[in-house]
């Protein structure tokens, strides 16, 4: 269960990080380099499109996590149950 909810919060920060993509497209489609110089230290977008992409782009490492670590626990628990499983049918004991 932890590794589809992690990857249901990747999935919906890769959802909001391609829509704030499209947001940067739009919003400075008509600025040509006539109206951002690189010497004039102008930043390149608006503080709350760089708030939204950084904040999708943390839920999106943080879902990672969960998923990996899910999967990870999955599997480990998986592989106990499998050791109790022969361990019951062959009576002795695998785990130390």
């Amino acid at each position: 269960m932890r590794a589809i909810c992690g990857s249901i919060m990747v999935a919906g920060a890769l959802i909001g990080l391609g829509l704030t993509a499209l947001a940067y497209g739009i919003r400075f489609q008509n600025f040509g380099p006539d109206v951002l110089h690189p010497d004039s230290h102008q930043i390149y977008g608006a503080p709350s499109l760089v708030l939204i992409m950084v904040v999708l782009m943390i839920v999106a490492g943080v879902g990672l996590g969960i998923a990996f670590l899910g999967l990870a626990y999955h599997h480990e628990r998986r592989h106990n149950e499998s050791l109790r499983v022969h361990e019951a049918t062959s009576g002795r004991s695998m785990v130390p």
